[in-house]
């Protein structure tokens, strides 16, 4: 009788005090959890701060530019080593508060002669695309939801023509390398489209002038689809540096494009009036 009412006794106490136990338990486990989750958040913060950071640097040495014009040589290869070449012109104007406008001219060979692309960037918004197909004597415009469509038959989506604005990704500084000597900032860019055909991006960096040197591309199944790589910089005016050569491989191919510049020219004096879809029938 004594060691049942003693047994009574032990439980009742366990009942008794087994609310202030797991209230004292969870006390604990709420008192550790914020810790570890700012911690965490802390340490996010400051490698999205410092992605940002590079990525604006990179911007900043590029701005006032005005315009350029250049020459470009694009060659498709097919992962026969098969080529292809065809000759366009660039035209680019920096536009203040927001995204650059560019147009495509291609001159050769004789079957896309006359077809010519704009685009207007916008830091937020879509991007405004038309496409002038010579044949068929209309200008077509892009949908934004064609946007990871190929560029001419490239490698180059045309999303990947357009300027690459600061406000379309998130950034997360990822780790610093040595390439063949040289320190690079590696940070990963995540679109903030959703109409994008990448999940993310992971772009290289110089240390020394902020030039991408390479960006590597990743599908919506978050798989390597294509590697980008610039070559040949040279500096213009004093300022601003541009690669002579691009070459885009796309890992699930085989196929390349690459993208050769000359003749770059800086503030040549193109307004508004040279990027209009308007202007696309009698580019020349």
């Amino acid at each position: 009788m004594k060691t049942t009412m003693k047994h009574l006794d032990i439980r009742g106490l366990v009942s008794a005090f087994a609310p202030a136990i797991l209230l004292a338990v969870a006390l604990v486990l709420i008192g550790t959890q914020p810790a570890h989750a700012q911690a965490s958040e802390t340490t996010g913060s400051a490698a999205a701060n410092r992605g940002m950071e590079i990525a604006l640097e990179a911007e900043r040495r590029d701005d006032g530019f005005a315009d350029i014009t250049a020459a470009m040589t694009m060659t498709l290869r097919n992962k026969h080593g098969q080529e292809s070449t065809r000759e366009m012109r660039n035209h680019t104007l920096e536009v203040d508060g927001d995204g650059d406008k560019t147009v495509v001219i291609f001159d050769k060979p004789n079957d896309v002669k006359g077809t010519a692309f704009l685009n207007h960037t916008h830091k937020v918004d879509d991007d405004d695309q038309w496409l002038y197909l010579p044949a068929l004597k209309r200008v077509k415009r892009i949908a934004s939801s064609n946007k990871s469509g190929p560029f001419m038959g490239s490698e180059f989506a045309y999303e990947d023509i357009s300027s690459q604005e600061i406000e379309k990704y998130t950034y997360t500084f990822v780790r610093e390398e040595d390439v063949d000597g040289v320190p690079h900032f590696v940070i990963e860019r995540v679109p903030v489209d959703p109409k994008s055909g990448y999940t993310r991006q992971v772009v290289s960096y110089d240390q020394v002038e902020y030039r991408v040197q390479r960006i590597d591309f990743y599908d919506r199944k978050n798989d390597l689809l294509k590697t980008l790589t610039y070559h040949g910089y040279a500096q213009y005016t004093d300022q601003f540096w541009r690669a002579d050569r691009m070459e885009m491989v796309n890992h699930l191919t085989g196929k390349s494009t690459t993208l050769a510049f000359a003749d770059y020219k800086f503030q040549t004096g193109l307004t508004d009036d040279d990027f209009t879809s308007s202007t696309l029938r009698r580019a020349r």
